[in-house]
């Protein structure tokens, strides 16, 4: 499988020859060798005797390299080309400013994906195909896969109520993790969202997707040949972006998820958590694809801020087969489970569980202790219906 950057310069160089590129990009943005596309658009042969000049670098959440933890993320320069790496994640995120863009011909997004509508790269290259809109700019998404596969459509559509996929303004924040109404696990890549938004929201953009090839909607990240590049510091492995979708939620509560340990987004803890009556209530259920285990973990300088240094009790989430997890519906049986045995000890920021699960009507079912299949089951004719009428976008069988 290669990736975008590499079918740009093999086969549609032409895109960029002769232009002057602006490019979005972080640590993930690699050809099949590891080469990044820093490097590549500015010392590959192809690049160079195109004459591509490669004049602004700009980064999202977690800045260039993917370490950063925190919000305000400060520019820097970028010690091989000298260009100053703009961060477009200051208090939340933003695109491209209207200032920089000045003498730039083309703009390029390559972004990794991990298959869930939480991901503020998502809204970074929505924000960033708008700017090029306003400019008269052409852009080029450079297409990567969904790490969980392309072939699952899964959980709650975003309530239309609180999406938001404008962009940030003064006194209007944007919602770059919330912007429009698709299912938790949505089945597509960057390059598939980036044609559904530019048609859906009106943008207007002058958009290429440069595809990959060789990639099937069935391939999981392990199976591409491509190396696995944390997309953030809290998804070490092909397992937590698994598992993410089911336990992102839980960032709007007071329950760790695992942040400042070696496997975050695959267990979930908190000093007052009733672990094992929660296992038993999860294992009566007999959820395809995973197990859970009592355990007590100990965050370690949690970026999150709960529960650094503490040994607290937790409930691991083990998968047993991949291709059998519905992550939507193992988070909300988490969900109901500890609401069941800890309803009093258990905070939720109700508006911000919402714009991550998906509708507060969901949230509510499951605090009333709705059984959570029956709950999710009320919402899947929406996530077919879904999945139906995006056909027209997907570029991979």
């Amino acid at each position: 499988m290669t990736p975008g950057i590499t079918v740009l310069l093999e086969k549609r160089v032409g895109l960029i020859q002769h232009r002057r590129v602006a490019l979005v990009t972080n640590q993930a943005g690699q050809d099949e060798r590891g080469r990044s596309d820093v490097d590549i658009l500015r010392a590959d042969p192809r690049a160079v005797n195109a004459g591509v000049r490669l004049v602004a670098l700009f980064a999202p959440e977690h800045g260039i390299r993917g370490t950063e933890d925190h919000s305000n993320v400060a520019s820097e320069v970028d010690a091989k080309s000298g260009l100053i790496v703009h961060s477009l994640y200051g208090s939340q995120t933003i695109g491209p400013p209207d200032s920089l863009l000045a003498g730039v011909e083309t703009l390029i997004v390559d972004l990794p994906d991990i298959g869930t509508r939480t991901w503020t790269f998502t809204g970074v290259m929505l924000y960033t195909m708008r700017a090029a809109a306003r400019h008269h700019i052409p852009i080029l998404v450079l297409d990567r896969p969904n790490p969980i596969t392309g072939t699952r459509t899964e959980g709650p559509l975003l309530d239309s109520a609180i999406a938001n996929p404008d962009d940030p303004a003064p006194g209007k924040p944007g919602k770059a993790f919330a912007l429009y109404p698709v299912p938790l696990r949505h089945g597509m890549t960057m390059g598939e969202m980036a044609l559904l938004f530019n048609d859906r929201l009106k943008i207007g953009a002058d958009l290429t997707v440069v595809p990959m090839e060789g990639w099937r909607r069935s391939a999981w990240y392990d199976e591409t040949g491509l190396k696995w590049v944390r997309p953030s510091p809290n998804l070490p492995t092909l397992t937590s972006a698994l598992i993410y979708p089911a336990l992102v939620a839980f960032e709007a509560t007071n329950v760790s998820v695992g942040r400042g340990t070696s496997d975050a987004f695959q267990h979930v803890g908190a000093p007052w958590l009733r672990a094992r009556e929660i296992v038993d209530l999860l294992e009566d259920r007999g959820i395809p694809g995973v197990k859970f285990l009592a355990e007590h973990f100990t965050p370690s300088a949690p970026t999150d801020g709960k529960f650094g240094g503490q040994s607290i009790p937790g409930v691991k989430i083990v998968v047993t087969d991949r291709d059998r997890v519905n992550a939507a519906r193992v988070g909300a049986a988490l969900f109901w489970a500890i609401a069941q045995t800890s309803r009093d000890s258990l905070k939720i920021r109700d508006a911000a569980f919402d714009e991550r699960f998906g509708a507060a009507r969901v949230r509510e079912a499951l605090l009333r202790g709705e059984d959570p299949d029956s709950v999710l089951d009320r919402e899947l004719p929406a996530t077919i219906a879904f999945r139906e009428s995006i056909k027209a976008y997907l570029l991979y069988r």
